[in-house]
């Protein structure tokens, strides 16, 4: 059974920086991707960060240049930075692997939240 466990989330002040982490186990079968979503109340899950089994990533506008996503492939661990965090970066943060079989699997989300 695969689990994904996040951590890092918490208050943070404006400008401040906070990194979350997802430690995967279990038997994933490949990976094919290592993502991060984010979603407030009311509002659908947004795709925050992406990093393919190649190396590449993709960010959404709203987050270039402040978020970086990053992996520990040894460790089956992805990881988010953020720097400039802003009161709009409040969410609850979930991380998503999808494996070679293009199945998902989701962490039980940590919430972050930003104050001005």
């Amino acid at each position: 059974q695969v689990q994904l466990v996040e951590s890092g989330g918490g208050l943070v002040q404006a400008g401040g920086s906070a990194r979350l982490s997802c430690a995967a186990s279990g038997n994933i079968f490949g990976i094919n991707s290592m993502n991060w979503y984010r979603q407030v109340p009311g509002k659908q899950r947004e795709l925050v960060a992406s990093i393919t089994s190649d190396g590449t990533r993709n960010y959404a506008d709203s987050v270039k240049g402040r978020f970086t996503i990053s992996t520990d492939n040894a460790k089956n661990t992805v990881y988010l930075q953020m720097i400039s965090l802003k009161p709009e970066d409040t969410a609850v943060y979930y991380c998503n692997i999808i494996n070679k079989f293009l199945r998902r699997y989701w962490g039980q989300g940590t919430q972050v939240t930003v104050s001005s």
